[in-house]
């Protein structure tokens, strides 16, 4: 049975590891790039990039863009929706490796309780030659079986705590990739409001100055008449 515990577990730590390696995602680099698409109102561009990168930031940050016509508030959900469908992604099969650090101690003195109640039972049958030697062979095994238990456990949970730290800060880093997404989408579309309105004031001045100008030329233009 501990075989197998150690096998599980060693499964699971090539596969967290294979998945958190592959799933590293430059975000700073790709909200940079983001950020100049949306600001020119290339979407079809920014939905690229984000298709081409790899990682559960990458998906949220895709999810936020195909719905960039919403408000902030829509937006936000879409990037928590986003993000807790990555969730099981990135926690997936640690639980099992939790486990296998729990259950093979125990498994260990399973083990060394079961050899110490055969060694005894071996010890009442036999004479005493014989009873030193079966409780010395029966201690031994019963010693291994605990040592086994405890280099399977120790390294498990050592391994769990570092890919769960993975984890968090994946997780970390996968709800500020899409608070800052929501922020490049709806920031852009505020300053176009604020330059669209700094534009229309400007028009209004200009026309108001054109206005003025005419009215100043009328009195001008009746005094050379009367002349």
């Amino acid at each position: 049975m501990q075989v197998v515990l150690g096998f599980v577990g060693l499964l699971v730590m090539v596969e967290r590891m294979v998945f958190f390696q592959h799933a590293r995602t430059k975000v700073a680099d790709l909200l940079l790039g983001i950020t100049n698409h949306v600001r020119k109102k290339a979407y079809a561009e920014a939905l690229h990039e984000a298709s081409r990168a790899r990682g559960p930031e990458a998906r949220v940050i895709h999810s936020i863009l195909m719905r960039h016509h919403l408000d902030r508030t829509n937006l936000r959900e879409i990037a928590q929706e986003a993000g807790q469908l990555e969730v099981p992604r990135i926690e997936r099969y640690m639980r099992v490796l939790l486990g296998v650090a729990m259950l093979a101690p125990m498994l260990g003195m399973f083990g060394t309780v079961l050899g110490l109640i055969e060694v005894f039972m071996k010890v009442g049958a036999a004479d005493s030659a014989v009873a030193q030697a079966a409780l010395a062979g029966g201690m031994f095994q019963s010693l291994v079986s605990t040592a086994i238990g405890l280099a399977l456990a120790i390294p498990s949970y050592l391994v769990y705590l570092y890919l769960y730290g993975k984890a968090q800060r994946m997780l970390h880093r996968l709800e500020r990739a899409g608070i800052e997404t929501v922020n490049i989408v709806c920031d852009s579309r505020e300053h176009d409001r604020i330059v669209s309105f700094r534009d229309s004031l400007e028009q209004q001045a200009t026309n108001l100055e054109s206005k003025s100008k005419k009215v100043s030329r009328g009195p001008k233009i009746a005094e050379k008449k009367d002349s």
